[in-house]
């Protein structure tokens, strides 16, 4: 490879000829050979943004050039509307815990690149980061990556699937089927009951997420190293923000204490926190589906889930519920990421915490991962679903826990000797209780209508 000498405040350092960065992103590219995995576009793009607004508020304060501010805020521009810009960006996310490699290779890029369109030297550390500190931008673009990618990619997808789950709920209310607590037969209801209740999870799930937003769209910036503000304009926090807000169309503001949003993670804990309970949400669907699914003939075969892709490499005709697998899998990762960002939010050391890029890999991740799986779970597992009528009305009809509607009538020490005996006896609880009781079958049929069981009271 063709290298050209870069130098730092370490010394001199081979770099790749045709590399846009400089000696400090070589440097954490030499030293952290770990993953193979950089940070998430996601983020990088965050840190362009930042970079951009960073530069256009130090221009309004008088602090740099107009011209030098526009080359750096055209540079970005420039990075974000190229396919290619990650090539440019090749730290691993196991790096230094403050994520300064990550900070500095965005400094050092946009620094070239600006420097090429003011045609006069745009320094990486004196004017692209210019009243920053890896400290307060790295947190602030945790948070401003994980609000723009919840507000363009999580929060629609889970609203498109609470629609379709409602769309569906509509379409299949006039199906009963048997209800299971413990995975054991249990009072009926009607499958709408059940998609509703997945509705419901989902929607808890939008205003639980939604609710964190307005601490998620708090910045760190403005606090600099330890949250002092130390070579900052004292009004570059607010201009930051306002900056930043108008080139998003989000509402992005300082933090009330600098310190805090330095020091901690606790508010991407907190989101994170949210999406694991989305995570819950999702497992709980996919698992309903998979058991209503399941047969065709030995399972519940309640419904059968649209045909995708063969199921075996052994057995011809298998067929399997592979959305709602996935949607586990996302699941259990979702989980696993919060894991790690609970971990990570506990090293908050003093005035600084040191697992910022792993906790914006993992956040992101799981934001991701739960957007793409609603779309898929939504629009291949849901909304195509068939319900298999025959046989849910045979499960009802031999299902002896009907005769739970009898106990204000019969009392439960009876209503328990006939549903056992129509277990027993492989029979329908109507035909026994008709036998063992003297209520008439016509009046039976109307206690026991497993659709009128579905409403409820007495």
């Amino acid at each position: 490879m063709t290298t050209r000498i870069e130098r730092d405040s370490m010394g001199e350092l081979h770099v790749p000829v045709s590399a846009l960065y400089g000696a400090q992103t070589q440097r954490a590219v030499n030293n952290f050979p770990i993953s193979g995995k950089t940070m998430p576009e996601a983020f990088i793009r965050a840190l362009l943004m930042a970079k951009s607004a960073a530069a256009q508020a130090n221009a309004k304060l008088a602090l740099l050039p107009q011209d030098m501010a526009d080359g750096i805020s055209d540079a970005a521009s420039q990075l974000l509307n190229d396919q290619n810009m990650m090539q440019h960006f090749p730290v691993d996310v196991f790096q230094t815990g403050s994520g300064t490699s990550s900070n500095m290779n965005a400094n050092e890029v946009l620094a070239t690149l600006a420097s090429k369109i003011v045609n006069q030297t745009v320094g990486a550390n004196d004017h692209v980061n210019y009243g920053q500190s890896s400290n307060d931008i790295i947190p602030s673009c945790i948070h401003i990556s994980a609000a723009i990618e919840l507000e363009n990619r999580l929060l629609p997808a889970l609203e498109h699937l609470l629609k379709v789950i409602k769309q569906k709920a509509s379409e299949v209310d006039h199906h009963i089927k048997t209800g299971r607590t413990h995975l054991m037969d249990a009072m009926p209801v009607r499958m709408s009951q059940s998609l509703l209740s997945w509705a419901s999870q989902i929607e808890q799930d939008i205003e639980l997420i939604n609710g964190v937003k307005p601490r998620l769209q708090s910045l760190a910036q403005g606090g600099t190293a330890v949250g002092t503000g130390i070579n900052a304009h004292e009004d570059f926090a607010v201009e930051f923000n306002h900056q930043l807000s108008q080139a998003t169309g989000l509402i992005f503001t300082p933090a009330y204490n600098f310190f805090s949003h330095i020091s901690t993670q606790d508010i991407a804990v907190s989101l994170s926190g949210q999406l694991k309970t989305t995570a819950v949400s999702m497992m709980k669907i996919a698992n309903d589906l998979r058991w209503m699914n399941s047969g065709p003939l030995a399972g519940l075969g309640e419904i059968e889930l649209q045909a995708l892709q063969p199921g075996s490499s052994i057995m011809p005709g298998k067929v399997n519920p592979v959305i709602p697998e996935a949607a586990t899998m996302v699941a259990a990762q979702v989980i696993g990421n919060d894991s790690a960002i609970t971990v990570g939010g506990q090293a908050g050391n003093f005035e600084l915490n040191v697992m910022l890029p792993m906790i914006a890999d993992n956040l992101l991740s799981s934001i991701n991962l739960l957007a793409n799986v609603s779309y898929l779970l939504a629009d291949k597992a849901i909304a195509t679903f068939t319900v298999n009528e025959q046989q849910l009305k045979k499960a009802l009809a031999r299902n002896p826990i009907l005769v739970t509607a009898l106990n204000p009538i019969i009392g439960y020490a009876k209503a328990a000797e006939i549903a056992k005996k129509a277990y027993k006896e492989g029979r329908a609880v109507l035909d026994v209780a008709e036998e063992d009781t003297d209520i008439s079958r016509e009046e039976l049929e109307r206690l026991l209508d497993p659709a009128k069981l579905t409403l409820g009271g007495l």
